[in-house]
């Protein structure tokens, strides 16, 4: 019962109702990654282009979309990663969550939650002026 009413009253918490009957109605499985999310595509958007949607696992999160599988998304590429032998590239890093708002977020010197002093400046910059 807790699951119907928050599919219904929440978009953050995988997927809404309307969402699952869409899904159902028009949805067919492409695959899944490694975090649990799982993508669909069906139907045609205004384009002409097949819709491709994901439904996460858990709290709706985009960074929670690899790199193989956004590109998929977003009709980057038409293969996907489900039916190829996709591998990261060396340089791609792996996932971490978006953390603003947490802990752990970035927080610069200087600023209202970091208590670390802002560092001087060193003197190698010219504020521009107009007239200058």
């Amino acid at each position: 019962m807790k699951n119907f009413f928050l599919q219904f009253f929440t978009w953050w918490n995988g997927q809404t109702l309307g969402t699952r009957l869409w899904t159902w109605r028009t949805g067919t499985k492409v695959g899944e990654d490694e975090m649990g999310n799982i993508y669909y595509e069906g139907g045609k958007d205004v384009d002409g282009y097949t819709r491709r949607w994901v439904i996460y696992a858990g709290e709706a999160e985009g960074s929670a979309v690899g790199s193989g599988w956004h590109g998929w998304l977003h009709h980057r590429v038409d293969t996907p990663p489900s039916e190829e032998d996709y591998k990261p590239h060396a340089w791609q890093k792996e996932h971490q969550p978006n953390l603003t708002g947490t802990v752990g977020a970035y927080r610069p010197k200087g600023s209202m939650l970091n208590p670390e002093p802002r560092p001087e400046v060193s003197g190698d910059y010219d504020a521009w002026t107009p007239g200058n």
